[in-house]
């Protein structure tokens, strides 16, 4: 098989994975390591539309940009509960 053809393959599965993952990285407390593999994945993808054009870049754009609201969303909630567990431990209000 062409070598060519196999980077492609894989760049146009990583960007699927990518919007899939990215979709689950939208699931409560669940999806935040989703979200982040997505991140990864994108990376690595990204790395090789440089080389090859990537006809399921909307995908893995649509992904990055799904697992970006979950991250920020998902560990703006993680933070809160802990401010609040640690505001309730000392007493403040």
């Amino acid at each position: 098989m062409n070598p060519d053809a196999t980077i492609k393959i894989e760049m146009l599965n990583g960007s699927l994975s990518c919007f899939k993952f990215g979709l689950l990285g939208l699931l409560p407390v669940i999806g935040l390591p989703f979200a982040l593999a997505t991140l990864r994945i994108s990376g690595q993808v990204r790395l090789r539309e440089k080389q090859f054009w990537n006809p399921a870049r909307p995908y893995r754009v649509w992904g990055v940009v799904c697992a970006a609201l979950g991250t920020i969303f998902w560990m703006g909630i993680i933070l809160f509960a802990v401010f609040q567990a640690v505001m309730d431990a000392r007493g403040d209000y």
